[in-house]
This record gives C-alpha cells, sequence and structure tokens, in this order.
C-alpha cells in the first residue's frame, strides 16, 4: 500500500478523492480535540483503499476539504469503513449537514461475529492481523502545529489496518449469513438526526428527581438556554453550567437575580451580569411542561409490577443463553428497555419481534413472556424447553 506524505494543498487532495472514487470502499477515520470546546475541533483526517493511504491536515491554510466531503455524503458507489464511528461521523454532520453513506461500522460487526459488545480498535487488529499497535501517540495533541512523523504514522495506521481487516469481515459475515442483520444498524448509525443537537431536547439529558410539569418546564428551559450559550460561545456546556447546578435551579429557582451569588457551581459575578440576566430571562420565559412531553417513569422496571420484573430478569437471562449459542453479542440483539417493555405487555414497535432478531431471539422471548417456554437443568447445565399446551 502506497502512504503519501501528509497532504496540505487543494489540488493534491483533489486528485486523491478522484482516485478514491473509483474505489469499492474507503476506510475513514478522525483525529480531533473537543476537551475545551462544543463543537468538536477537526485536526486530521486519514483515509485509505487498498491501494493508497493518506492522511490530510484539515488546518492547512487554503486547504479546500470539498472534494473529501463530498466523497463522503454524495457519492454513493463508495462505501465508508468507519470503527466506532459515532464520533467521526459526527464531525462529518456539522460540516455539511448529512452522514456518509453508504456506511460500514467494524464495530458493529465485530458484535455480529461475536467479538464482544464494545470491541477496540487495537483488540479488532490483533484479533484479525496479529499485529500490536503502537498507543505511544494516542492522547496527543492533535491541534498543535507541526506535527511529527510519529503523529502521522500513527494516525495512518488506523486506516492502513482497517482497509485490510475490512473485506476479512466482509467475509466472515457472508460466510456465517450475518450480513444483512447489520443493515438496520447502520441506518440507525447514519441517520443525521442523530447528530443533530437540538437546544429544546437538551433537558431530557439531565437527571431531575421531581416529575412535576413546572419544574420539568423549568429544566427544559435552562437547559436549552445552556445549550444555545454553549453553541455560540464554542464552550463545553458543563462550563456554562453543570447538570448538578442546573437540575437544582429548576427544582428551586431564584427570585431574582441577585440571589445567584448564593447557588452552589455559580459564580458570584452572576447576580449582576449579562449571562445571569439571561439566564434569569429562561427562567422567566419557562411555562409547564406539556402533558405529551411528560417523560415515561424512569423507574427500575417501569410499569411491570414484582412478577413482571421477574419476567424482564428471565427474558435478559434468556438473552445471554441465546447470544453465547449464536455468539452474537447481547447487546446487538436486544437492549434492556425492549425486554422490560415486552415483559409488561407491549408487541408493537419492538425490534425483537421482527426481521432477524425475531428469528434468533424475539419468538421464544415472546414464548417465553406468553408462557410457552421455559428452563430447566440438565446435566448441570441450563436448556429451554417447550412446555405442553
Amino acid at each position: 500500500m502506497h502512504i503519501h506524505p501528509l497532504i496540505t494543498d487543494s489540488a493534491t487532495l483533489a486528485e486523491l478523492c478522484d482516485r478514491l472514487a473509483q474505489s469499492p470502499f474507503v476506510a475513514v477515520d478522525t483525529e480531533f480535540m473537543r476537551e475545551n470546546s462544543y463543537w468538536p475541533e477537526l485536526c486530521l483526517i486519514q483515509i485509505a483503499d487498498e491501494k493508497e493511504a493518506a492522511a490530510i491536515d484539515p488546518k492547512a491554510p487554503g486547504l479546500d476539504l470539498a472534494p473529501l466531503l463530498a466523497l463522503m455524503v454524495d457519492n454513493q458507489e463508495v462505501l465508508k469503513v468507519f470503527h466506532a464511528g459515532g464520533q467521526d461521523l459526527e464531525i462529518v454532520h456539522n460540516l455539511t449537514g448529512k452522514t456518509p453513506y453508504p456506511l460500514f461500522d467494524t464495530q458493529v460487526a465485530a458484535m455480529a461475529l461475536g467479538m464482544g459488545e464494545q470491541v477496540g480498535y487495537s483488540s479488532l487488529v490483533e484479533s484479525w492481523t496479529g499485529v500490536k499497535l503502537d498507543k505511544g501517540a494516542r492522547f496527543t495533541d492533535w491541534a498543535r502545529r507541526p506535527l511529527d512523523k510519529r503523529q502521522i504514522d500513527y494516525a495512518i495506521g488506523d486506516v492502513t489496518h482497517l482497509a485490510r481487516i475490512f473485506p476479512k469481515l466482509l467475509a466472515r459475515l457472508k460466510k456465517t449469513g450475518r450480513g444483512q442483520w447489520l443493515d438496520q444498524e447502520m441506518e440507525r448509525l447514519g441517520d443525521p438526526a442523530s447528530y443533530v443537537n437540538e437546544p429544546e431536547l437538551a433537558w431530557q439529558r439531565v437527571k431531575v428527581p421531581s416529575r412535576k410539569p413546572e419544574v420539568l418546564g423549568r429544566l427544559k428551559a435552562l437547559a436549552a438556554w445552556r445549550e444555545r450559550e454553549a453553541q455560540n460561545k464554542d464552550l463545553p456546556r458543563g462550563r456554562i453550567m453543570k447538570d448538578e447546578t442546573l437540575a437544582d435551579l429548576a427544582s428551586n429557582p431564584p427570585r431574582a437575580q441577585s440571589d445567584l451569588a448564593k447557588v452552589r457551581g455559580l459564580s458570584a459575578s452572576w447576580a449582576g451580569n449579562d449571562i445571569g440576566g439571561r439566564l434569569m430571562g429562561a427562567l422567566e420565559a419557562a411555562t409547564p411542561l406539556a402533558d405529551d412531553e411528560m417523560p415515561a417513569r424512569d423507574d427500575r422496571k417501569p410499569g411491570l409490577g414484582k412478577d413482571g420484573a421477574l419476567v424482564a430478569d428471565l427474558l435478559k437471562l434468556l438473552l445471554k443463553i441465546r447470544a453465547k449459542e449464536t455468539d452474537v453479542a447481547a447487546r446487538l440483539i436486544a437492549r434492556s428497555d425492549e425486554l422490560e417493555a415486552l415483559a409488561a405487555g407491549r408487541r408493537e414497535g419492538l425490534s425483537i419481534l421482527s426481521g432477524w432478531r425475531f428469528e434468533q431471539f424475539g419468538r421464544d422471548a415472546l414464548d417465553l413472556v406468553e408462557g410457552r417456554l421455559g428452563f430447566a437443568v440438565k446435566a448441570g447445565k441450563l436448556k429451554m424447553t417447550r412446555l405442553e399446551g
């Protein structure tokens, strides 16, 4: 495989993208920094096919990324291969409003092949190539320039290995007949809506003990205000205000801006400055949360009761058995909230009751819930047994 020098000019990048556009797939990775910002700061892009690989410096003066971004989101003939690509996809979405398509994530594929719930890249490489990666540059400051050879070599390695592993993974998936199992997961991963940080929905990420509509209404208003402040200032939302402080203000709102000086987690200066004034404005504009926005009860097993909770635990046991038998990561087959919903009597809208999940697990799960399947111990091993009607 030919490794190019670091690409810093638009003409070289355009030529590379023209060649890669003729490939059946490209492996992609990014290096970024986000410790001190709301938006991830893109610092390096690595890309490879089976013939060539390159690192691209998005910070190079005058570099036009348009050909690369077009390859990512507009060219539907080239498959884009990532490993645990959620944050890489977020960066592409921030730049284009779209996500790479078509898409393949090797971490999800590894789950379908029984390699664990969230296999790391280093483990994947070692399992499929026998190569142990040098992790020395893992925590480097990718924003600092110039980048040295060790940093660039480390970064390019992420896609050169991926380009070699992907065809092997794909062949194994085809051999096991599990390739189609991943379609739904790839669609979910590539859904642009997953990468939109909508301020009006930010409150759903903050835990507050109260279920009073007026408290949740204030939480929604404050969380949306914090999200916009963080976006406008390009600061992590926790730098504006911690979740604990946000929840406390929603539960115990100050009567006047001067009271902000007494709030733990806020600077006393907020009692008289502009940001404190904007916070108070958000509180004053808050209205009780509408009935159709009220969250489901956050109990351990909502709506189940004691018997239903036991059924949910049995479903989780069944899931472990099926995952072991099929050599597929349990997380890929079913989520805990779906098992609890099934135990509580829900039948509509559950992924485990359709497609390959139904064939591999859902049918037995439904039979267990409805009394047609039970557990038995034979020769010291837990087995499933059909019950007489």
